[in-house]
């Protein structure tokens, strides 16, 4: 018996999800408790090792191949640099929103401290030689994603928690990322 299932693109698993899904039922009750259980597992670690390891991957020449002259005027090897790291880091930052609008707050956080997590390694572990175009780029991105965090008014000890995951795992950017509003008096 061939295995079609094997066989099949991402996409189309995905679309003969969404088939079973819509279809109701049991099965279909049983497709979303396993997208909901398999949803609800972060691992702070794995996502960071994937954001380093899809940062540490941009090479230095796809930089120098988008900067320059074009017909729409010069990009410089800065901007190039930015939107390379943009489009590593977005399906990332895309995540932390899926995660708050399905009401998952504790996973949303966590995500985003692989996220953060994974960015500062890339700054302080990565050899890559793109890494120098990109100076604190990754910071950036990082500093916007936890300001829309924030911005949701999450329970309060999310961002004690936050804070003191910064302190701990990112201690270089501590002073960059937790705003004094969020620091504890002393």
């Amino acid at each position: 018996m061939a295995d079609f299932i094997s066989n099949l693109t991402g996409e189309q698993a995905l679309q003969i999800l969404r088939r079973l899904a819509d279809k109701g039922g049991s099965l279909a009750e049983t497709v979303r408790d396993e997208a909901k259980d398999i949803l609800a597992v972060v691992d702070i670690d794995e996502t960071a090792e994937e954001v380093f390891f899809y940062l540490d991957c941009i090479d230095v020449h796809d930089c120098w191949d988008k900067s320059g002259p074009s017909r729409h005027g010069y990009t410089s090897p800065d901007d190039a640099a930015a939107e390379l790291i943009e489009e590593e880091l977005q399906p990332f930052l895309d995540q932390p929103d899926r995660y708050h609008d399905l009401g998952m707050a504790e996973q949303e956080r966590d995500y985003c401290m692989g996220i953060v997590l994974g960015a500062y390694k890339y700054e302080h572990e990565s050899k890559s030689e793109f890494k120098s175009w990109c100076t604190d780029i990754p910071l950036e991105y990082v500093s916007d994603l936890l300001d829309r965090w924030r911005a949701r008014k999450h329970n309060p000890s999310a961002s004690v928690e936050m804070n003191e995951f910064i302190r701990r795992r990112c201690p270089e950017w501590a002073r960059y990322l937790i705003r004094s509003h969020d620091r504890p008096s002393v």
